[in-house]
C-alpha cells in the first residue's frame, strides 16, 4: 500500500505539536525546580493528593502514571528519600503495597501548586485564550478517546 503523505495542513500541525511540547515540558520542569520537584515528581504528589487517605496502592499508581513497577520504584525513591512520600504495606493483604503522602510532601505540593498553575497558565492557556483552551480540551480528549478505544481491542 502506497503511502499517503500528510497534507500541508497536517504536517504544519504534526510539526508544530512535536515541536512545541518539549519546549513547553521543560517551561513546567524549569518552574517547578525551585521547589526541587520535576514533573514527574509533581505528577506522582498530585495523584497522591487527590487520593481517599492520600494513598494509593503502588499498582494503581503506576498504571495512572503510565509507568511499569520498577519504573515507579525509580520515581519513588527520591520521594521517599526527601520524605514526601513513604511506602506502607496492607494490613490486610501482604501482597499490597501502598505509596502515601507524607505530611511533609502535602507541605511540598501545597507549596509548588499554586505556582505550577500559574506557569501552565502563563506558557499554555494566557497565549491560547479562553476559546483555545476550550478547544484544545476538546480535541485531546478525541486524541485520548481514540487511543483509549485502540487499546480497548
Amino acid at each position: 500500500m502506497p503511502s499517503q503523505w500528510l497534507t500541508a495542513a497536517e504536517q504544519t500541525a504534526w510539526r508544530h505539536f512535536i515541536t512545541t511540547l518539549p519546549d513547553l515540558m521543560a517551561a513546567f520542569e524549569s518552574d517547578l525546580a525551585p521547589y526541587g520537584l520535576s514533573m514527574g515528581d509533581y505528577e506522582v504528589l498530585v495523584f497522591l493528593s487527590e487520593a481517599e487517605d492520600d494513598r494509593m496502592r503502588m499498582c494503581d499508581l503506576a498504571g495512572a502514571l503510565r509507568l511499569s513497577p520498577s519504573g515507579l520504584t525509580r520515581r519513588l525513591d527520591g520521594l521517599v528519600k526527601v520524605g514526601w512520600v513513604e511506602r506502607a504495606s496492607c494490613a490486610s493483604d501482604r501482597r499490597v503495597m501502598y505509596a502515601h503522602l507524607t505530611a511533609a510532601g502535602r507541605s511540598k505540593m501545597d507549596e509548588a501548586a499554586p505556582h505550577h498553575v500559574a506557569s501552565v497558565r502563563r506558557h499554555l492557556l494566557k497565549p491560547i485564550g479562553n476559546d483555545g483552551a476550550q478547544q484544545l480540551g476538546d480535541l485531546f480528549l478525541i486524541v485520548r478517546e481514540h487511543l483509549h478505544a485502540l487499546q480497548a481491542v
